[in-house]
């Protein structure tokens, strides 16, 4: 007798324990679902500080799209004199990615050699305003500015990234 009241109880708990998981599947389903749209939103909302107004997305160029072009040596700049009164210099190489589908790219891509002088230039120019310090902190941002530079140089976007490697600081 003890067994079957013993059996009944169980029985009955396992019932009532059923019965408030479904009740918290369904509470805890509901609170997720706004939990997901109120992600959602705060991403839409992110995404849309990342673009800068008036700007265009520019379309990823792919791979089987890309000329490489590796200037000649190294580069050795000069950096600005930092607060302690030293003289720092980099050294590194520079490779540039150019769209060979861009309109641009058969006027100036296939003499990119021959303009090489002025691509240097410009990287010396904006490379030689940063001290080692702000160099070697944020050397990302210097890269940006370098290509911007390119650009504005060749009037053009046909060149779309520069590859800065093997750096060096002394």
């Amino acid at each position: 007798m003890k067994k079957n009241i013993l059996s009944v109880l169980i029985l009955a708990l396992l019932v009532v324990n059923i019965a408030l998981t479904g009740i918290m599947l369904f509470s805890v389903s509901s609170t997720n679902k706004k939990t997901a749209a109120l992600v959602n939103n705060i991403a839409t909302v992110m995404n849309l500080e990342l673009m800068v107004p008036g700007e265009e997305e520019k379309p990823a160029v792919s791979l089987a799209d890309t000329q490489n072009h590796d200037m000649a040596g190294s580069m050795t700049i000069p950096l600005s004199i930092s607060d302690d009164g030293r003289q720092a210099y980099i050294m590194f190489d520079v490779s540039l990615a150019m769209n060979i589908k861009h309109k641009d790219y058969k006027t100036y891509g296939t003499v990119i050699s021959e303009r090489e002088s002025m691509i240097k230039d410009v990287i010396t120019s904006v490379v030689g305003k940063y001290t080692m310090e702000e160099c070697s902190n944020n050397f990302e941002s210097i890269k940006q500015e370098i290509l911007a530079e390119i650009q504005e140089l060749f009037q053009s976007d046909f060149i779309y990234k520069v590859a800065i490697t093997n750096i060096k600081y002394g």
